[in-house]
């Protein structure tokens, strides 16, 4: 029985254009920010008005100051109730990430999925001369991978 390439077979120079795509060229640029200033509640109609999981925090500048997720917003709901204060009153910079990883824009797609396979995150702020230009998402590395299937790599034998 004949060891099969895991590669698949390459079509021309196809390969070699997948490895030039960059998370610029998949990023989203439509982004749904946040302020520091604004209460978990805007936040969370945000979330759900927007069907998203999170979000940076940025300055009018837009320097990242941090990111909000789901996660922290249900974290404030139930320290809210177990101290019975009220929700309204409490702002994002509270319960923000504050050290947050992002990825440069000339990073090769191949490279950033790496880079979500080790940091466990679902989506990296896209930040270029310490501004935020960009979300990038797994789903954004998945999409572009697909689209590029047809291209680049051949499936079956």
């Amino acid at each position: 029985m004949a060891i099969k390439n895991f590669q698949g077979n390459q079509v021309g120079d196809a390969n070699a254009r997948a490895e030039k795509i960059t998370i610029r060229d998949c990023m989203s640029r439509t982004m749904v920010v946040f302020k520091k200033n604004q209460s978990i509640i805007e936040v969370v109609d945000k979330l759900i008005k927007h069907r998203i999981s999170g979000g940076p925090i940025v300055d009018d500048q837009m320097h990242v100051l941090g990111v909000i997720s789901e996660g922290d917003c249900i974290k404030q709901i139930s320290e809210s109730r177990y101290y019975n204060m009220p929700m309204e009153d409490t702002s994002v910079e509270r319960y923000m990430t504050k050290n947050v990883e992002t990825i440069s824009p000339d990073v090769n797609l191949f490279d950033a999925a790496n880079i979500f396979l080790k940091s466990k995150r679902r989506r990296f702020p896209v930040v270029e001369h310490n501004k935020l230009i960009g979300i990038v998402s797994q789903k954004d590395i998945l999409r572009t991978v697909l689209q590029l299937k047809g291209s680049s790599w051949k499936y079956g034998v």
